[in-house]
């Protein structure tokens, strides 16, 4: 009999324990009770009826992420491509999710696909090439709506990749190096064109640089020039000033004078304009005479 009720004891501990539950968080548990919808329990503690209550389904509350195979679609043009999209969804309400529609992600997957092949329809294939943004807000908006009864909120689609004909592809191809080779070409232009400013300044800074040495060597040579002015200057008046001193008599000016004449004759001037003082060339003569004559008397007078 104790043996009995032990068993009896440990199967109710057992039973207990398998209806104890215990959700997760970001989770949610869809309860039946006899195969109807009982309930539904969020993150944390609970437990349910033995025999009558049943786990229908448990649901993720994360975003998630499915990446469809891609889909042929045809462009206004009647160009076929193939493109794949991401859809990013997340669920909203558990009981809508567990009873709205069969396989949910396959319901999303078609309806992607739908809605994909009804926007591009309406594009040519430039549009659709160069309008990914408009794309994707226009998917996004029509599956958020078609998807609302199914308990499901879609927050973006993004198209991953569009694949156009291999025709297409090649043209692509070319436009795109014949492209890069137009940039290429730009950028050395623009290079090159650096290089000559580079030059241009560089032989710019040089001419000046130039320009400042001659100027510079003009300026000391101007003001060598003038320094020997002065000195010769200063010269000419110091021998004025220690001739004046000297108190020399008129015909030894006369013969300064005439030393003074010759000099001027021996230049390269055709013509010689002679100051009225000594125009009496006759009396600078005789004046001449008289102070060889008086030089040659004190050299005899020295001599006895």
């Amino acid at each position: 009999m104790q043996i009995a009720i032990i068993i009896l004891l440990v199967l109710v501990l057992i039973l207990i324990a398998k209806n104890i539950i215990i959700v997760p968080q970001a989770a949610e548990f869809v309860i039946e009770r006899l195969g109807v919808y009982s309930k539904t329990w969020s993150a944390g503690f609970h437990v349910k009826t033995p025999f009558l209550d049943r786990v229908a389904k448990k649901v993720s509350l994360k975003e998630q992420v499915v990446d469809f195979a891609p889909q042929p679609v045809i462009t206004r043009d009647n160009v076929t491509m193939q493109i794949d999209t991401v859809v990013f969804f997340q669920v909203t309400d558990s009981k809508l999710y567990t009873y709205g529609v069969e396989r949910p992600i396959s319901a999303i997957e078609n309806l992607t696909a739908t809605t994909l092949r009804n926007i591009i329809g309406d594009l040519e294939l430039d549009h659709t090439l160069t309008s990914r943004d408009v794309i994707n807000t226009k998917i996004t908006a029509s599956l958020d709506e078609a998807t609302d009864r199914w308990g499901i909120k879609i927050n973006r689609v993004e198209l991953k990749n569009i694949i156009p004909p291999l025709e297409i592809q090649d043209a692509m191809e070319k436009q795109m190096k014949a492209e890069r080779q137009r940039r290429e070409s730009i950028l050395r232009a623009e290079g090159e064109k650096r290089s000559r400013i580079l030059v241009a300044e560089g032989e710019k800074e040089s001419a000046i640089l130039r320009a400042d040495a001659i100027r510079e060597q003009k300026i000391r040579e101007a003001e060598g020039e003038a320094e020997a002015i002065l000195t010769v200057q200063k010269a000419m008046a110091e021998s004025i000033r220690m001739l004046n001193d000297a108190n020399p008599t008129e015909k030894v000016l006369t013969l300064r004078s005439l030393d003074a004449l010759a000099k001027v004759a021996d230049g390269k001037a055709t013509k010689l304009i002679i100051p009225s003082e000594i125009q009496n060339l006759a009396g600078l003569v005789t004046s001449v005479k008289e102070l060889a004559t008086e030089k040659v008397d004190e050299i005899e007078t020295v001599s006895k």
